[in-house]
């Protein structure tokens, strides 16, 4: 009775004490982090971490080759922590499309190739979307796109300036006129009467002496 279930025991995935967290998730641009823990049995195995729908046909995407030396393929890599019984995957840069169903798994021989699988564990991947900046970083200032506004102080001394101005504006306008017209009349009618004035006295005194002489 014991070979049937020795059989049913090799065929279920996870059934020789190999275990994982089940579900994890993780922040998009984050490294996350998963830990599969397996029986001492399988200290000297090689560990890889796959990823489909089912632990048969999943695709291997990063596997150890002995000892505790990090394994790395792109953003993933993977580590046998034989001293605590774990295997570490780690995935870094998360992104949205690293989504999905994976598995913790553990490459064995066995006699019967046909009737054996490797031991497995299920564990889900969930990404959740970075929607805000990370702490510690800063943004870039911003210019504004609108002009300030001008204070009701400035507006005020602005108005009574221009005030000021209009007014001497106006106020000098009546004698820069007057001045100009009184330039005027003194060039082209006082100073030729002045000058006609003192040509006839010149003239008029001057045959006087004449006969007095004589």
């Amino acid at each position: 009775m014991w070979l049937p279930s020795a059989l049913l025991c090799l065929c279920l995935p996870g059934c020789l004490s190999l275990t994982g967290p089940g579900y994890v998730n993780g922040i998009e641009g984050t490294t996350l982090r998963v830990h599969c823990q397996y029986d001492k049995g399988y200290k000297g195995y090689n560990k890889y971490w796959c990823r489909g729908q089912n632990d048969i046909e999943c695709e291997s995407i990063v596997e150890t080759k002995g000892g505790e030396k990090v394994e790395q393929n792109g953003r993933v890599s993977i580590r046998d922590h034989a001293h605590n019984l774990t295997m570490t995957v780690t995935i870094e840069d998360l992104q949205e499309y690293d989504a999905g169903t994976y598995w913790c798994k553990i490459q064995t021989v066995w006699i019967w190739d046909a009737w054996s699988r490797d031991p497995a564990e299920q564990v889900k991947v969930h990404v959740t979307l970075a929607t805000t900046a990370p702490l510690g970083t800063t943004l870039p200032p911003t210019t504004p796109t609108t002009l300030p506004l001008r204070t009701p102080a400035l507006r005020l001394v602005i108005i009574r300036r221009n005030i000021s101005t209009d007014m001497e504006t106006s106020t000098c306008y009546p004698w820069c006129l007057i001045s100009s017209l009184h330039f005027l009349l003194l060039v082209f009618l006082k100073l030729p009467l002045f000058l006609c004035m003192l040509c006839a006295v010149f003239w008029v005194n001057r045959p006087q002496r004449a006969a007095g002489e004589r």
